[in-house]
């Protein structure tokens, strides 16, 4: 997969393709079901296949650095990851600054699309909008199709129980708790990847070493202590997981995840580890020191031991 940043870079490897557009966050059952129409698609056509990855969130950039936004399932090496693991061509990664969202939808359109990419197939949502103002919806791009030549094809939509999958939805799931149902939702269990830091070395003295992980996003889907899977290569060690903000020790109001490995003392600074969530056990909660902490931290090892080690169903 190739990954570009302007189109410039693109049309320097290709004169055409087929297009999909969106954040792609989770990248779940739903996306991939667009990932399929693409592939196919490209193949009908001979063409290579090109996901517009929208980067960062459009709600991110308008909430500003301190302001509120919708939490993050995937960061965006978790995405690329996972857009190549499903065949894609390209990737380009547009980002949606100031000058973007003043773009006129037909700019946008011409720019990007027409000029830039060459698309002769665009898979998008009936519901897309685009362009300054989000002035640019479905109809403006079936009439620009018509004028620039091009074809506009509406995505299959995935639904479960008469629910449509949706990153909304994974994320309520998530915040319940209900890893099961957020598996079949995904296609696969909910983890987050990311290189071991150093971090203040408290549970080491605490007698509980952890190996720490900048989540990499603005908010966190989750918060508390889990019982999780470590993936470290291909093999897999069961961990007691604390992710949240650490109210104990600090208050910077930087997230953090951090995975106390059960009967395991590798050093693992620097390298990349999947974290898999399987069961909460408890909210995250601040201690009146660090001896309540440090048994609580106790009881929870327990407790993660016992939980998996019962058959999941």
């Amino acid at each position: 997969m190739i990954i570009i940043e302007d189109t410039n870079r693109f049309s320097q490897l290709q004169q055409s393709c087929v297009a999909t557009i969106g954040k792609f966050d989770g990248v779940h059952l739903g996306h991939q079901l667009i990932l399929d129409q693409l592939k196919h698609k490209a193949e009908q056509l001979n063409l290579p296949s090109l996901v517009i990855l929208i980067e960062p969130h459009p709600e991110e950039f308008f909430a500003g650095p301190g302001g509120d936004s919708p939490a993050r399932l995937t960061s965006l090496p978790e995405k690329l990851a996972l857009l190549e693991s499903f065949g894609i061509d390209f990737v380009f990664q547009l980002t949606f600054d100031k000058a973007l969202s003043e773009l006129s939808a037909q700019d946008y359109i011409q720019d990007i699309l027409v000029e830039g990419l060459g698309i002769a197939s665009f898979i998008v949502g009936n519901d897309f909008r685009f362009g300054h103002k989000r002035q640019g919806n479905f109809s403006l791009l079936q009439a620009k199709g018509r004028e620039f030549g091009f074809e506009v094809l509406e995505t299959a939509s995935y639904e479960r129980n008469g629910q449509r999958i949706s990153s909304t939805f994974i994320r309520e799931q998530l915040a319940k708790a209900n890893f099961e149902l957020v598996e079949q939702l995904l296609g696969r269990p909910y983890s987050i990847e990311g290189e071991v830091v150093r971090g203040q070395r408290l549970g080491t003295d605490l007698g509980f070493p952890t190996c720490n992980i900048d989540p990499q996003r603005r908010r966190i889907p989750l918060h508390g202590v889990f019982a999780c899977e470590v993936r470290l290569g291909d093999r897999y060690r069961q961990a007691a997981v604390n992710i949240g903000y650490r109210p104990t020790v600090t208050d910077d109001g930087n997230a953090l995840l951090e995975a106390h490995i059960l009967d395991f003392d590798e050093d693992l600074y620097g390298k990349i580890i999947e974290v898999i969530f399987r069961k909460k056990i408890r909210e995250e909660l601040k201690f009146d020191g660090l001896d309540a902490l440090k048994q609580q931290i106790g009881a929870d090892v327990e407790q993660v031991r016992e939980v998996l080690r019962a058959p999941r169903i």
